[in-house]
C-alpha cells in the first residue's frame, strides 16, 4: 500500500481574469475548485496511473469536509486526523496578465492531533510507500518528518520525500527510498550555484552518500538526472508542450516515478516520472492517462 501525507490540504479556488485593478471591483471570466496539497496531488495522479493508496493527514471544518469528500469521490481512499476547531485553508490563486496567489494558513495542529496521526501510522506494514511531500505549517515540529521516519524505522518502508534545504538535509541519515529536488535547491543546500550537468551529478552524489538511496533531480529545460541506488546515473529529456500549469508538475513526477519503480526499472520509472510531470504541466489540472501515455510515447 502506499501513504500520502499532506499536513496542510487545500482548497485551490482558482479564479480566470482579465487585467486586474488593484482598489476597484474586478470580474472573473471563470473558476474553479480543486482539492490539494502535495500529498493528495500524488494520490490523485497514482489513481490515474492505476494504483490505489490511502491520503493521510489534517483537516478542520467545512473545507475540510469538503476535501474529504472531494477525494474520496475521486476513489481514493483517506484515513484524515479531523481536528476539533479552525478550518482547512483556501489558497487563491488568480490567473490574469500576470498569476499571483494568496495562500492561506490552515487551522492550528494540536499534540493530540499529531499523536493520532502517528497511531495511524502504525498500520503501515513490511514493504507499504510513505510520501512524505512539501513545506511544514508552523504549528507542527519542524523536525515532524524526522520524527515519521524515526516511527516507522523499525519496518522494511519505502519512504519518498518530496521537500528542499534542511527539511530535507535533515531525513537522509533515516536512507529515504527517494528525495526529488530541482537543480537550484540542490544547489542552494549546498551554498553552490550549479551550472553544468557534471555539477549537478556531483551535488547528487553527496546527497546518496549522506543517505539517500536514489536521487532525482527536475532540470526544467534540461530534463531530469537519477542518481539510481546502484550508483548508475540516468538522464531524460524534456516532453514537447506548452506549459499551462507549473501546480502539482513537482508531485506528478513523484507519482510517475512511484507507478514506474513497481517493476525495478530504473529507466523506464525516470521517463514515467518525466511524461507525467508534463503531463500535468501541459495542463489545467492534475495529469490524466491519454495525456500521460502520449508523452511517455515520446520518450520511449
Amino acid at each position: 500500500m502506499i501513504y500520502t501525507v499532506t499536513f496542510n490540504p487545500a482548497v485551490d479556488y482558482v479564479v480566470h481574469s482579465g487585467a486586474m485593478e488593484l482598489g476597484s471591483v474586478n470580474r472573473s471570466n471563470g473558476e474553479e475548485i480543486y482539492f490539494g496539497g502535495k500529498g493528495i496531488n500524488v494520490s490523485f495522479v497514482l489513481k490515474e496511473l492505476g494504483l490505489t493508496s490511502k491520503a493521510l493527514g489534517f483537516i478542520a471544518g467545512f473545507t475540510g469536509d469538503a476535501i474529504k469528500k472531494g477525494v474520496e469521490e475521486k476513489g481514493i481512499d483517506s484515513d484524515f486526523v479531523q481536528l476539533e476547531s479552525g478550518f482547512s485553508r483556501i489558497n487563491i490563486k488568480i490567473k490574469s496578465t500576470e498569476e499571483t496567489e494568496l495562500n492561506g494558513q490552515g487551522p492550528n495542529i494540536s499534540e493530540e492531533a499529531i499523536a493520532e496521526l502517528f497511531a495511524k501510522l502504525e498500520k503501515l506494514q513490511d514493504g507499504d510507500t510513505i510520501v512524505l511531500a512539501g513545506s511544514i505549517p508552523n504549528t507542527l515540529p519542524s523536525d515532524i518528518y524526522e520524527q515519521i521516519l524515526q516511527h516507522i524505522s523499525n519496518k522494511n518502508i519505502k519512504a519518498v520525500v518530496d521537500a528542499t534545504g534542511q527539511l530535507l538535509m535533515k531525513v537522509l541519515p533515516y536512507k529515504p527510498f527517494l528525495i526529488k529536488p530541482n537543480n537550484h535547491e540542490l544547489g542552494e543546500m549546498f551554498g553552490v550555484k550549479l551550472t553544468t550537468i557534471e555539477e549537478i551529478e556531483e551535488y547528487a552524489r553527496k546527497l546518496q552518500v549522506m543517505g539517500a538511496r536514489n536521487v532525482l533531480i527536475s532540470m526544467a529545460g534540461d530534463g531530469a538526472l537519477l542518481i539510481d541506488e546502484t550508483g548508475k546515473a540516468h538522464r531524460c529529456g524534456v516532453c514537447k508542450g506548452t506549459v499551462k500549469n507549473s501546480v502539482g508538475a513537482g508531485d506528478s513526477m513523484v507519482a510517475g516515478f512511484i507507478a514506474g519503480i513497481e517493476d525495478g526499472d530504473y529507466e523506464y520509472a525516470l521517463k514515467l516520472g518525466t511524461a507525467t510531470g508534463g503531463a500535468t504541466a501541459f495542463s489545467d489540472g492534475l495529469a490524466t492517462k491519454p495525456e500521460i501515455d502520449r508523452l511517455l510515447s515520446e520518450l520511449l
